[in-house]
């Protein structure tokens, strides 16, 4: 990884580089999930369209948690009788 660095304004906002913003498809309006490791570093995760593919891809070979849910439903409600 190439160093990078950018400085705060004294209003809190960072300019993330050009080559970087290019590469990940960040552009004007782009939302940004902001997150705390357990090492204390802060991480910028991009809400893009390729980000919320990625992650809807990691969600579409789990369980089917609504079919888990009625079957479970079902169950308890032939027991309940």
């Amino acid at each position: 990884m190439r160093d990078k660095s950018a400085t705060f304004t004294s209003k809190g906002q960072l300019v993330i580089p050009a080559e970087l913003r290019r590469k990940h498809g960040i552009e004007a309006g782009t939302r940004v999930k902001i997150l705390e490791d357990q090492f204390g570093r802060i991480v910028l995760q991009p809400i893009t369209e390729d980000y919320i593919d990625r992650v809807m891809g990691c969600l579409a070979k789990g369980p089917d948690l609504l079919a888990n849910w009625e079957k479970e439903h079902r169950s308890e409600g032939k027991h309940e009788r």
